[in-house]
């Protein structure tokens, strides 16, 4: 399940504007998940080779070149079935868990 989640998690996350892995990393850590980058570029490679996000390379200042990653329409779309997916899946386990 957490393999589901955490792919939900990065999409939500690239929903509004590209990122590279190291705010995608921020984020995850932020909401105190704990994921290392040794989960996180696999998991990147396998969402753009399903044809839910793509890349592109930007210069940067401080160092190398960097992938920014970012939805692709299949990816939000699929984002969307998630969304849903995710509200009837929390609804369910809301009524078992607050059932007297």
């Amino acid at each position: 399940m957490r393999k589901g989640v955490l792919e939900y998690c990065i999409l939500s996350i690239l929903k509004d504007e590209d990122k590279y892995a190291s705010e995608i990393l921020d984020a995850l850590k932020d909401a105190k998940m704990l994921v290392v980058e040794g989960t996180i570029y696999p998991l990147l490679t396998r969402l753009k080779n399903a044809g839910l996000l793509n890349y592109r390379w930007e210069e940067s200042t401080s160092g190398p070149p960097r992938k920014y990653y970012g939805l692709t329409e299949t990816g939000q779309l699929f984002l969307n079935e998630l969304n849903g997916t995710w509200d009837e899946l929390r609804n369910a386990v809301n009524l078992v868990t607050n059932s007297k």
